[in-house]
């Protein structure tokens, strides 16, 4: 996955683009917000099963989300 920075802006990105808070999306995939506030930051990693409920919502791929910049320009 590489560096959390690089993938952290897709989630507030997609969230945004969804009308979502932090919250909205926290609720909807079983964590706190202070955990997506946390990821979009670029300070936490989530678990494969939290990064697949992230994608399910935000209706993206993993490779959209949190895939390499690169992989995200193609």
């Amino acid at each position: 996955m590489g560096d959390g920075r690089q993938y952290s802006n897709m989630v507030r990105r997609y969230r945004r683009w969804h009308e979502l808070s932090q919250a909205e999306l926290a609720e909807k995939v079983g964590v706190s917000r202070q955990t997506i506030a946390n990821i979009e930051r670029g300070n936490y990693s989530p678990s494969v099963h939290l990064a697949l409920d992230i994608c399910t919502t935000l209706n993206k791929t993993v490779e959209q989300v949190f895939g390499s910049e690169q992989e995200n320009d193609q």
